[in-house]
């Protein structure tokens, strides 16, 4: 039953929301909710249970109205929040880049935010269409941008929208989220109406595709190798029409494309979930290779900020692992001989530690995200085995989907020269450092406590062994190796190592996996993967049961 402070409140929200549609919905579940239907109750319940949290990851969560949900009051508090922070920080009258993908609303969030930018005294560049997420991380700079906010959700169901912010290149971190935070609080604490709004600000098109494109273009030297075989998917995103651009520029030949999944749709009508990573999703993109005996099949995801790649091994075409894609393009890397430093987050492999070494050059590990691989000073190439990877970090100090596919055409096209292909690389990659196999075991909850319950369970009972193997135990919320604290978990032995953290955009429990034998026990790479095979089907299994989920 609906309190009367409670249903005021509901009513206040439906009569100041500028959005008909949401105020509508507001209104309809209220009359539901009065009549006694009880899941219109536990909806409103959740709307209003408290405000949207705006943290590193920006802003992330469903459509809908009330201050728990993705809508234009919410979007435009945010705004607000943050145009007075860059105000505070001295940057009044600077440029802000915004721009948005193809989600419903984003168009609509990303206006707003331009509105109120420059109702603040900013001087805001919204960009003319949908764009990638990338070509924003590189236009911050190209333009002499301060900051930048993207309208997207990524790779999350199609009920979900969001708000990502950049300062500077790169996504913010602490305490930056935080004081933005508070500048949202103080926004929120008068009507959204009486905000300040303006509809002078500039816009921006072709001359930012053309220089994103160019940059990326200039990634591919001009005689390397071009001919291959590839199929690819946009997952119904905005990157293919970018991707096409670049693929014109620098003359590698057209893709067999996924019809079905070409045009941007914020349906996402043929897959559960838009997320390359998420089985099911590239089986579109694998029967697509298959039949035009491609060399291998590339997927972005929606925002085309991440790149998955499948390729034949052992005589079957599966997904490439995030860590595997991420040793192929650091091995690139280190062959063309980019200086640098070399970093992944704590829940990558730890073999980019074991190339960079042996080439020579300098390794870093971070914390989980963008926020802090692109930070990294003097960073050659980044990546996290969530299919995120920096490669050209001078240019987009973020993970970039379409510089990522691009750099694995050349590799691809570059051993297809050889007469060998991606399956032989990493036989030579596992060869020489080892056999390493990674995995990841996945919680998606519909109550967030079961997180915090399962992360107090492995502090309070933390395995002392794995596989007959002792274990070396850190609570990474103390901090860990010299990084922040985080929350997470850390278990090594001889020959594994796991990592246990709550997803930070998703309401999900995470649990990476690596299991690791030496070089010396891997000269007979099919036995030796066949023993790595085994060793992770235990530890999945020990760990799952250590969880409890």
């Amino acid at each position: 039953m609906l309190t009367d402070a409670a249903v005021a409140a509901i009513e206040a929200w439906r009569d100041a929301d500028p959005d008909p549609a949401t105020a509508m919905a507001l209104g309809n579940l209220l009359d539901k909710a009065l009549t006694g239907d009880t899941d219109a109750e536990a909806e409103l319940a959740d709307a209003f249970a408290g405000r949207l949290a705006f943290g590193t990851a920006g802003l992330r969560a469903a459509l809908g109205p009330g201050p728990n949900r993705m809508n234009r009051v919410v979007v435009s508090q945010a705004a607000a929040g943050l145009a007075r922070w860059l105000v505070a920080s001295g940057h009044e009258g600077a440029k802000v880049l915004i721009g948005y993908d193809a989600r419903y609303n984003s168009d609509v969030f990303a206006r707003d935010t331009a509105e109120i930018l420059a109702g603040h005294g900013l001087a805001p560049v919204l960009t003319e269409t949908y764009v990638p997420t990338p070509v924003v991380a590189f236009g911050i700079g190209h333009l002499g941008c301060v900051a930048g906010v993207v309208v997207t959700a990524s790779h999350n169901p199609p009920q979900d929208n969001g708000y990502k912010v950049y300062v500077g290149g790169s996504q913010i971190v602490p305490p930056t989220d935080a004081e933005i935070a508070a500048e949202i609080a103080a926004a929120a604490s008068g009507p959204v109406a009486d905000l300040p709004r303006s509809t002078t600000y500039a816009t921006v098109g072709e001359d930012l595709l053309d220089a994103y494109v160019a940059r990326v273009a200039s990634l591919v030297p001009g005689d390397a190798p071009r001919d291959l075989v590839w199929a690819y998917t946009p997952m119904h995103g905005v990157g293919a029409e970018v991707v096409a651009r670049v693929l014109d520029r620098v003359g590698f030949p057209p893709p067999s494309l996924v019809s079905e999944q070409a045009l941007p749709d914020p349906a996402f009508p043929t897959v559960a979930f838009p997320n390359p990573e998420e089985p099911g999703a590239m089986d579109l993109a694998l029967a697509l290779a298959r039949e035009a005996d491609a060399d291998v099949a590339i997927a972005n995801d929606p925002d085309a900020d991440r790149c998955a790649l499948a390729a034949p091994v052992d005589g079957a075409w599966r997904m490439l692992t995030g860590d595997e894609l991420g040793w192929l393009l650091a091995d690139d890397a280190l062959r063309r001989g980019a200086p640098g430093v070399y970093a992944c987050s704590v829940v990558s492999s730890t073999l980019l530690g074991e190339l960079a070494r042996a080439a020579g050059q300098p390794f870093a590990m971070t914390l989980t995200g963008f926020k802090w691989i692109g930070r990294v000073p003097g960073l050659a190439f980044g990546y996290e085995e969530a299919i995120g990877y920096c490669t050209d970090p001078a240019a987009v100090a973020d993970k970039d989907g379409i510089s990522a596919l691009t750099r694995v055409l050349a590799l691809v096209a570059g051993l297809r020269a050889e007469g060998r292909t991606v399956a032989d690389r990493l036989d030579e990659i596992a060869a020489t450092q080892g056999v390493h196999l990674t995995s990841q075991l996945s919680f998606r909850v519909a109550e967030l406590s079961l997180i915090a319950d399962a992360m107090a369970r492995i502090r309070a009972h933390t395995p002392t062994e794995l596989v007959g193997e002792p274990v070396t135990s850190a609570d990474l919320a103390d901090g860990w190796n010299g990084l922040p604290p985080t929350d997470g978990v850390l278990l090594q032995t001889q020959r594994f190592r796991v990592v246990v953290r709550p997803s930070g955009t998703e309401p999900k429990l995470k649990c990476y996996l690596q299991v690791r034998l030496p070089q010396e026990q891997s000269a007979d790479l099919p036995t030796a993967r066949a023993e790595a095979a085994g060793l992770m089907a235990r530890l999945r299994s020990e760990m799952a049961e250590a969880l409890g989920l």
